[in-house]
């Protein structure tokens, strides 16, 4: 393959793939008639690794080691290689945990320190660092005006408090899932009416507010995400029983 090529194969510069020529990091196998560079599958693949090695964070010099100690083969390379991979997807989840609690957090107005959100939401809680979007959506709303208003006053008592009861109402919402209970049952009923009771902590929430949060619920895949790693399935089962908690009155 030529360099474009590679190039486009790979998705990097044909500057790049020049400068790691020069320094003898990827060096084409080979030269054209007319002196144009020219790789090979092996070429290609020392590539993937230089690339793989640079999304994980290595400097240059540290790849080449890397490559060319003779000691290591290319399965243990590429072995190394998920591991790091493996390590680092844990924590960008981690770290989209914290966010989409931070986010449902600022929503309801919480007036913690950075402290004490973490010692209330747990260790990854990253403080104020992605607050912003929940304001820009509902900050002109009378609901948030409101869930301001309420949450100025709430204690780190309150909050491990609503923290505790929210985390017991998603379990007994995992648990009726888990039993078959019909979203349309009175027991489903009753755990939608806890859960609007919930929400009135922050804001007065009517049955039409209710439906409108559940529907986010399904159509934002935070919230999804939230609830189905619970259990799969819990954001749609517990949006279905909300709704079908508001037809009935």
């Amino acid at each position: 393959m030529l360099v474009g090529e590679v190039a486009r194969l790979v998705g990097i510069s044909v500057r790049t793939l020049h400068h790691y020529d020069e320094i003898s990091l990827v060096v084409p196998s080979g030269r054209t008639a007319k002196g144009y560079r020219s790789y090979s599958a092996v070429d290609v693949e020392r590539l993937h690794q230089v690339l793989t090695y640079r999304e994980l964070g290595f400097a240059l010099d540290d790849i080449a080691t890397l490559l060319d100690d003779p000691s290591v083969d290319a399965m243990a390379h590429l072995q190394r290689q998920r591991e790091l991979l493996d390590a680092r997807i844990d924590r960008l989840h981690q770290m989209a945990a914290a966010v989409d609690k931070m986010m449902e957090a600022k929503k309801m107005g919480i007036q913690l320190s950075p402290e004490e959100q973490r010692e209330v939401f747990g260790e990854n809680w990253t403080g104020e660092q992605y607050a912003d979007e929940a304001e820009q959506r509902w900050g002109q709303t009378d609901e948030w005006k409101q869930s301001q208003a309420r949450t100025a006053s709430f204690t780190k008592d309150d909050w491990k408090r609503i923290k505790s009861e929210t985390d017991a109402l998603e379990a007994d919402f995992a648990a009726a899932l888990a039993s078959g209970v019909a979203t349309d049952s009175p027991q489903a009923a009753a755990l939608a009416e806890r859960h609007r009771a919930s929400i009135e902590h922050f804001y007065d929430c009517g049955y039409d507010m209710h439906v409108c949060l559940g529907e986010m619920y399904i159509a934002d895949e935070r919230f999804t995400k939230h609830y189905d790693d619970i259990t799969p399935g819990l954001a749609q089962y517990i949006r279905d029983a909300i709704v079908a908690n508001a037809a009935g009155k």
